[in-house]
């Protein structure tokens, strides 16, 4: 077992920086920090899709409720979401968003695209929690400005710019595919 350490060089935010990290570490971090992230995604979308593909239409889950009635007062965007309650569309890509986006973090497959669109969805959660505007300092339910699902944008920008899906996933298989090497476009998915 390597503890062997190493240093990453960068520019953030136009100043030099360096660090050491172990490399033995930093892959067990990276794949529990993506695992767990698709287990929060997976279990929110199949608790909605069970509910939603149950035999009794009564029990069937929609956004509706929330988007239409739940929405905070104040928040800047209201009229958006009360147009999108009721609609079918918006039902599907909740639940099959997350579930999918769920799954392919679990397994590492397609990490950089399901990483963009979890946080797509996360700030677009997050923006539905708004309870003012910018002059009200954006104050949601659970903190100021930063709520979990900024917290959870923020780690899936970091799952897609790590290439987390190269850790034990399947990108890692999916890279050495003829057709990934022959198309740039679909390396950019993948890692």
């Amino acid at each position: 077992m390597s503890t062997n350490t190493r240093r990453l060089d960068a520019e953030l935010f136009g100043r030099e920086t360096d660090f050491e990290y172990s490399e033995h570490w930093i892959g067990y971090a990276i794949l529990a920090l993506r695992v767990t992230m698709g287990w929060v995604l997976l279990q929110g979308g199949l608790t909605k899709l069970i509910t939603y593909l149950d035999a009794d239409p009564a029990n069937d889950w929609t956004a509706a409720g929330y988007l239409a009635s739940a929405i905070p007062e104040g928040n800047p965007f209201v009229g958006m979401w009360g147009a999108m309650a009721g609609s079918p569309m918006v039902d599907l890509l909740v639940m099959w968003g997350l579930t999918l986006t769920g799954i392919g973090l679990i397994v590492g497959a397609f990490v950089r695209w399901n990483a963009f669109w979890g946080a797509v969805m996360m700030m677009m959660f997050w923006a539905a929690s708004l309870q003012g505007g910018l002059m009200a300092g954006l104050p949601i339910a659970h903190g100021w400005v930063v709520d979990d699902h900024v917290v959870y944008a923020a780690l899936l920008f970091g799952l897609g710019a790590i290439g987390a899906g190269r850790i034990l996933g399947l990108d890692a298989y999916l890279e050495k595919l003829e057709v990934v090497k022959e198309n740039a476009w679909l390396r950019a998915l993948l890692g």
